[in-house]
């Protein structure tokens, strides 16, 4: 389910995708750094977008350093690091580690367990850190596995649920000045994730009888303009919670995101399903 808050390459400066992609880099070094080689395969866009966000906000100072990198080979690549860089990294790990145990009490993954086995080191070290975050976290799976076996209509109800997560997740000081629009920038970029997700899944779900609230609405013949409606909703709460933040730095590279990179999963569903 993550994923989705990546940024349009083609309408960012050249300097300004050279800058995301030192984030994420930096992202991905501090997952070696705290946690080992293997929980950089836990890192996410979504993280990426966390750490420019708070980077931005409070106007941190970075270490910049240009690297070797396992996946570039005979390459340096430059990163960005700070302790939102670390943060991010650390909230990646906890969310692919708990989706990883989901998957498997679900599904019976044996993929998905070996993969948590593998992460469970790194991921009792890091969770200790962060007692609010891995409450809420265990919370919102646990409500969200309610919600699946009513199998309720309410689009509002899992997408509320996985927007109050991601509401902690991006609250890295709950006491900030900031906390409140900090807050809703996340609440409403975790609702639309889950629904974005609910949306490109609605044909698989369908068929495989999963649980997916697009399915009760299906039928409509608006359908595709309501579900545009509900996904235009989210990302407009969260454009408009990130516009009342006093963000200068990396603005134009945080706007692309919001404004436009959080879509580029919506047109590639559209151009498939008119294929």
């Amino acid at each position: 389910m993550l994923g989705y808050i990546t940024v349009r390459r083609e309408e960012l400066k050249v300097r300004e995708f050279d800058t995301y992609r030192s984030f994420y880099c930096g992202v991905c070094r501090d997952l070696k750094k705290s946690c080992g080689e293997l929980s950089r395969l836990t890192l996410t866009y979504d993280m990426t977008f966390l750490a420019i966000l708070l980077t931005s906000l409070y106007d941190e100072k970075s270490i910049r350093e240009l690297k070797a990198c396992l996946f570039h080979p005979g390459q340096k690549m430059p990163d960005i690091r700070n302790r939102y860089t670390k943060y991010a990294a650390d909230m990646s790990l906890l969310m692919v580690y708990q989706n990883l145990l989901d998957d498997w009490k679900d599904d019976r993954s044996q993929k998905s367990l070996a993969a948590s086995r593998l992460l469970h080191q790194a991921y009792k070290k890091v969770s200790a850190q962060y007692p609010r975050q891995v409450r809420s976290l265990r919370k919102y799976l646990k409500d969200l596995h309610s919600i699946e076996e009513e199998k309720s209509s309410d689009l509002d109800l899992a997408a509320g649920k996985t927007g109050e997560f991601f509401r902690q997740v991006f609250l890295y000081d709950e006491n900030d000045i900031w906390s409140r629009d900090l807050g809703e920038t996340g609440f409403f970029l975790g609702k639309f994730i889950y629904l974005m997700d609910a949306y490109e899944d609605t044909e698989e779900d369908q068929k495989s009888g999963n649980y997916n609230p697009f399915l009760s609405y299906r039928d409509r013949d608006d359908y595709e303009y309501f579900a545009k409606e509900v996904l235009t909703m989210a990302a407009a709460g969260a454009a408009n919670a990130f516009e009342r933040l006093p963000i200068v730095d990396n603005v134009e590279i945080l706007r692309n995101i919001i404004y436009s990179g959080i879509w580029k999963k919506y047109l590639d569903i559209q151009s498939k399903r008119k294929v």
